[in-house]
């Protein structure tokens, strides 16, 4: 008889990158959470752009953004975009699993849309290998998790892939009713703190003036997902609003060699 059950990728990163005690990460969430964030937009954004590191570094600037997502029943799927640190490959991957695994409980699947993607487009692919030790999406559960409980997840990892092959993925998606993004990234590495200061300042610039073309690696390691939604403003018009711009040596970490942090908001232009 076939075997019907759950399939579940366990978390990795849990006491690494943010606390694996229930008690104690429902402390960090909530106290970040409940900080009030002003935006030109009181509607959820369709999409944030957030850092992926450890949660002392960035989790409060992370939290700037999710914390727009409280309240919104119509967020019912949330795609997880990031780039792959760990295992090399083609195209984009998602995984096998019906649900990814926090110290805060299960997040399901959305089973149906994830399948439904690897069926229709060429660049995606299941590849659990690449899943399995890696952060950028993991972090963001917990977030999720808190904000839109509600909300099932499409786990989509990039490895080498185009901007015009990941625009097309997210074009698809946007058009799909109740699904908005987590877009995992950081900003540039292990400069000095006024270097990355000014480097992490013109990424900005770039992402906020559409300039898909000009990000790279060396500005935003998670860049391919930026360019992806970037690249959908050639199609329909978007508003943006930055959340933050700072880097952990403004936070844990020491000034000589710094990782950059950024958040944005971003949501479909309003009908004039």
């Amino acid at each position: 008889m076939e075997n019907m059950a759950q399939r579940v990728r366990p978390a990795a990163v849990a006491g690494m990158f943010y606390p694996d005690d229930p008690a104690e990460l429902n402390q960090w969430l909530d106290a970040w959470l409940a900080e009030p964030v002003e935006t030109p937009r009181q509607d959820p954004p369709r999409a944030l752009i957030v850092p992926h590191a450890g949660y002392v570094y960035s989790g409060a600037l992370a939290a700037r953004a999710f914390s727009l997502w409280k309240d919104a029943p119509q967020i019912k799927r949330v795609v997880v975009i990031g780039p792959a640190h760990r295992v090399p490959f083609r195209g984009i991957a998602t995984v096998t699993a019906d649900a990814l695994e926090t110290p805060l409980g299960q997040v399901p699947v959305d089973t149906h849309l994830r399948d439904a993607l690897v069926h229709r487009f060429e660049q995606v692919g299941y590849l659990d290998v690449a899943h399995a030790p890696e952060h950028s999406l993991e972090v963001q559960l917990p977030f999720i998790q808190k904000t839109v409980p509600q909300a099932k997840v499409v786990p989509l990892l990039n490895g080498e892939v185009s901007a015009e092959e990941e625009a097309e993925v997210l074009d698809w998606l946007w058009q799909q009713p109740g699904v908005y993004f987590v877009i995992s990234s950081d900003l540039s590495h292990y400069h000095p703190y006024e270097v990355a200061r000014r480097i992490d300042s013109e990424t900005a610039r770039l992402i906020e003036a559409g300039d898909w073309a000009a990000l790279s690696g060396e500005r935003a390691c998670g860049y391919k997902g930026i360019q992806g939604v970037l690249a959908l403003a050639g199609r329909r018009p978007l508003e943006m609003a930055r959340l933050g711009l700072i880097n952990s040596g403004d936070t844990a970490g020491p000034k000589d060699q710094v990782v950059g942090y950024g958040a944005w908001a971003i949501w479909d232009a309003q009908q004039q």
